[in-house]
């Protein structure tokens, strides 16, 4: 039988330019089988990330392998609703990315929706950094919560929880930048075949992400390599400085970025949405300091009513510099 013609999928673009990824049917399938070994079980999923985005062709592709229609998020109310919507007598399940699960719990993680999440087998969660308070949320209201890591490149998740799934190869190169190679990989960018040879290098794709692997061998995702703000020749981490203002007990959300500074050469620039209205730098940077070398303390803060994001729910980067670099 003639192999299929490989689906499309455009990466979000939360960088800069949306990229054509040519994924095979084979690595499509190879995702949805070694994601089921991983969970143990199969069944129902609620779609409730757009399927134009590698997370949502996941969705799709693993709940029609389990024999079920996918549930649409859009044709219901509520993530509650579409829970309650799923076939009986089978495990549930939802991709969800963290801004998504988040507003689920709600407060107090006593919602409708949290309730809903907490008889699903699994929730799937990626897209971006996963907060450890965002995680005891979860375990409080009863929600079984895997962080993915992965991209369009490699068929959506790959690496669960910090261990990659069966068949996909990890490591690490010199610089930290995370390599993976499997079965689930990409067949390369529509169009654009530098690029292709550029990142699928010896079998192995070359992410944009720079990693760790922690004492138990679990892969710790650092952020992206250009993530890494050089400010009076400091190397700054900006996604460990986001995570650590996320812990404040005031801010409800916040990204840091950096831009140009003409004593500094950059200048960290912390974007957050209070949960009560603005909260001061000095209490931002102190908050950061009691955690961080000083030097990785935010110099100036944007106060925003909520994050731009993208389709996908991801923080929209190119919005986030914009808003940093006007202020």
């Amino acid at each position: 039988m003639r192999e299929p013609a490989p689906w499309v999928v455009e990466t979000s673009g939360s960088t800069g330019r949306p990229k054509r990824v040519l994924l095979p049917r084979t690595s499509v399938l190879a995702s949805v089988e070694a994601s089921a070994r991983r969970l143990g079980a199969t069944g129902a999923w609620v779609l409730a990330l757009p399927a134009s985005y590698v997370a949502g062709v996941q969705v799709v592709a693993r709940s029609l392998v389990a024999g079920h229609d996918p549930v649409l998020l859009e044709e219901h109310g509520s993530l509650a609703a579409a829970v309650a919507a799923l076939p009986a007598g089978v495990d549930g399940f939802v991709s969800l990315v963290p801004t998504q699960l988040h507003r689920a719990l709600g407060d107090r993680g006593d919602s409708g929706d949290a309730a809903a999440l907490a008889s699903l087998h699994t929730v799937l969660l990626g897209g971006g950094p996963i907060d450890a308070s965002l995680r005891e949320r979860a375990a409080r209201a009863g929600v079984r919560v895997v962080a993915t890591y992965g991209s369009a490149e490699t068929a959506g998740g790959c690496v669960y929880d910090g261990v990659p799934l069966d068949g996909v190869g990890l490591a690490l190169g010199p610089d930290g930048r995370i390599r993976l190679a499997g079965p689930t990989l990409f067949a390369g960018y529509d169009g654009d075949p530098a690029l292709t040879a550029e990142v699928l290098v010896d079998g192995w794709f070359l992410t944009s992400d720079a990693g760790r692997l922690d004492d138990d061998g679990r892969l710790q995702v650092l952020g992206r390599l250009d993530d890494v703000v050089v400010t009076g020749g400091v190397n700054v981490p900006a996604p460990a400085v986001a995570a650590r203002l996320r812990e404040h007990p005031r801010v409800e959300a916040a990204e840091v970025l950096g831009v140009p500074d003409e004593e500094w050469g950059r200048r960290l620039v912390a974007l957050v949405v209070g949960t009560d209205g603005p909260v001061p730098l000095d209490e931002l940077r102190a908050w950061v300091a009691d955690a961080h070398p000083r030097s990785w303390a935010p110099r100036h803060v944007v106060d925003l009513d909520a994050l731009p994001l993208l389709a996908n729910g991801k923080p929209d980067r190119v919005a986030l510099q914009a808003l940093a670099e006007g202020a």
